[in-house]
């Protein structure tokens, strides 16, 4: 897997206190995406659904292109600062690219944008359903749907916009009373049960708490996938919770937690502190090598359309696939961007802009 890995992570607090608050609305007002024939003459709601993890990209670029802000606000626009050479408001500029009309005004984007809260399986059905414009997705649909035909699968049309590195967090009593790393093999015996006390990996004598993300979630069927190379892979947490956030708020008021979890929700030194793992040899640690090629926990994050991709949403992804995008939505979510030769790849499977 090929990621940016760069150590140094430029933080836009604005864009992560909106992400996290989560200002969205809930989708379903406008169908799918259909045959992308909608184009620039359709300014109903652009709604997307899904995965808690890409939530806070899509989210966080929601508010900014709902709020429409001028060239000349530099605190969360200022398109000079990107090599971008336009006077236009934001949501103006990247609609207008694929022929939208621009309104000139702030909060009053040319089509406003809804992100809703739910998980990596039910994102891809809604989009499939044609209840939303794009499905948010930790995990790729084809293990999201296993039953899923091939001619099924390809009609969905997969837009990577990040990199998730994928730690894992125990309580913070747990790491202050010396566990700082574990194994991989290790780490696989907890969640199979085979490991159930924190004396057993060289930590105090306390029964572990292992938690897990709900099944259908993209970050437990990438866990699954990427830990134990199967998808399905029969594993037993103790707790199973439903988000990302919800998995936070647990290991931060427990004292004997373990848990994986996206990477836009650990902060060192914080409530969920992350540990390093030793896997093939290597240890990958939180800020120095989560995003190297060889971490298997590392995944893409997706927006998926289906059958083509119309211009309201492309104009939208597009957005997220500028160096701004990348900036403002990924790496301020403590995600890894895409390096350029991927990014222009992502753009490729956009429609020609007007």
């Amino acid at each position: 897997m090929t990621q940016d890995a760069s150590d140094s992570v430029s933080r836009r607090r604005f864009v992560q206190a909106a992400s996290a608050a989560g200002v969205a609305g809930v989708a379903g007002c406008a169908g799918g995406s259909g045959s992308g024939s909608s184009g620039s003459s359709d300014t109903s709601k652009l709604t997307a659904d899904g995965s808690s993890t890409v939530y806070p990209i899509t989210n966080g670029a929601a508010s900014l292109w709902n709020g429409n802000p001028p060239a000349s606000d530099e605190e969360y626009w200022g398109p000079g600062q990107y090599d971008i050479d336009t006077d236009q408001n934001l949501a103006d500029y990247f609609a207008g690219l694929y022929g939208f009309e621009a309104t000139e005004e702030r909060s009053t984007p040319p089509f406003s944008v809804s992100v809703a809260l739910s998980h990596s399986g039910t994102g891809v059905k809604a989009v499939e359903e044609g209840r939303v414009d794009i499905g948010d997705s930790s995990a790729p649909v084809a293990d999201e749907l296993p039953e899923a035909s091939d001619s099924k699968l390809d009609k969905f049309v997969d837009h990577v916009v990040g990199v998730d590195g994928q730690p894992i967090v125990v309580s913070s009593e747990i790491k202050e009373a010396g566990v700082t790393k574990l194994t991989g093999d290790q780490l696989k015996a907890i969640y199979k049960k085979e490991i159930t006390n924190w004396s057993e990996v060289g930590g105090p004598d306390k029964e572990i708490q292992a938690i897990g993300r709900a099944e259908g979630s993209g970050t437990d069927t990438a866990f699954r996938s990427n830990l134990y190379g199967d998808p399905d892979a029969p594993i037993q947490p103790d707790v199973r919770k439903g988000q990302n956030q919800q998995v936070k708020t647990l290991v931060s008021n427990t004292d004997n937690a373990i848990a994986y979890i996206a990477l836009a929700f650990v902060e060192e030194g914080g409530a969920v502190p992350p540990i390093a793992l030793e896997l093939e040899g290597t240890t990958y640690e939180y800020g120095k090598n989560l995003g190297a090629k060889g971490y298997p926990l590392s995944r893409d994050l997706h927006c998926y359309t289906w059958e083509d991709t119309s211009k309201k949403e492309a104009a939208f992804i597009n957005m997220i696939l500028t160096e701004f995008g990348q900036e403002n939505f990924v790496a301020s979510n403590n995600y890894f961007k895409l390096p350029e030769s991927r990014r222009k790849a992502q753009r490729e499977k956009l429609p020609d802009q007007s």
